[in-house]
């Protein structure tokens, strides 16, 4: 079977999707290594310790995504358990950038797949998220959703539902919280729901340095699956970056 992802695809996607802030960083590092060849004798020292702490971060998160989007195993899924039933009804949800429903639908088969998109132009802002959205085409019958209404799906209907890399972009708690009370309703007793994130934690700091704060910590992560009544039966660290929480109803059967 054909690979889904291209090589550096993720690497490529980060880039281009942000060029602005790179475009910035180029810059930068242009002048000041200009300043350390032409600056007098005694600045030289400090704009060659300027370039190297403006190049450092760059290239530390430029390896960290290559790594967490191209060379670890986070979309092979191969660190996720099988089904819980034959045939089974999955469910993805994006925040307006899908690049895991083709992998689903290759893992799962012949399980049946419905994705729904909650993002929203008045309150996802973020360049890079219109950028992909421009740039890749939604899935196939992607039904666009809102995350402080119901979920246009009939309850204890799903076996597994998966927010990829997308939650995060529910900034506020309570929303979040009863987005995932949502996720829980229409998801069976024995269901599964499987939650993909990086955290606000040392690792991505030090990858990402102030970029981290766009990810929520894992005390917010679980304190919104406690409040939707879900209860987290795995946590599986699949890169030092990103972290996937294997969620089911209090209560249900595993």
């Amino acid at each position: 079977m054909a690979p889904l992802r291209k090589p550096l695809q993720g690497l490529r996607n980060v880039v281009r999707f942000n060029w602005h802030f790179y475009a910035v960083a180029v810059a930068g590092a242009l002048v000041l290594a200009g300043a350390s060849f032409a600056a007098p004798p005694a600045l030289r020292p400090y704009a060659a310790m300027a370039l190297g702490l403006l190049i450092a971060p760059v290239l530390a998160s430029l390896a960290a995504t290559a790594y967490v989007y191209d060379c670890s195993s986070l979309y092979s899924l191969n660190w996720l358990p099988a089904a819980p039933a034959p045939n089974a009804a999955l469910l993805n949800i994006n925040a307006g950038f899908d690049e895991i429903s083709p992998v689903l639908v290759q893992k799962f088969a012949p399980g049946t797949l419905q994705v729904l998109d909650f993002y929203d132009p008045t309150r996802h802002t973020e360049v890079s998220i219109e950028r992909a959205r421009r740039a890749t085409l939604p899935f196939p019958g992607t039904q666009a959703v809102d995350t402080r209404a119901a979920l246009p799906l009939p309850g204890n209907s799903i076996d597994m539902a998966f927010a990829f890399l997308a939650a995060h972009e529910i900034r506020d708690a309570q929303e979040r919280a009863g987005f995932f009370q949502e996720l829980a309703r229409i998801t069976k007793p024995n269901g599964l729901l499987v939650v993909t994130e990086h955290l606000r934690d040392t690792a991505n700091f030090l990858a990402y340095t102030v970029g981290f704060f766009h990810f929520h910590s894992r005390r917010a992560w679980l304190a919104s699956f406690s409040q939707a009544g879900l209860c987290v039966e795995q946590e599986i660290r699949i890169t030092p970056f990103v972290t996937s929480f294997l969620l089911r109803k209090n209560g249900s059967a595993t």
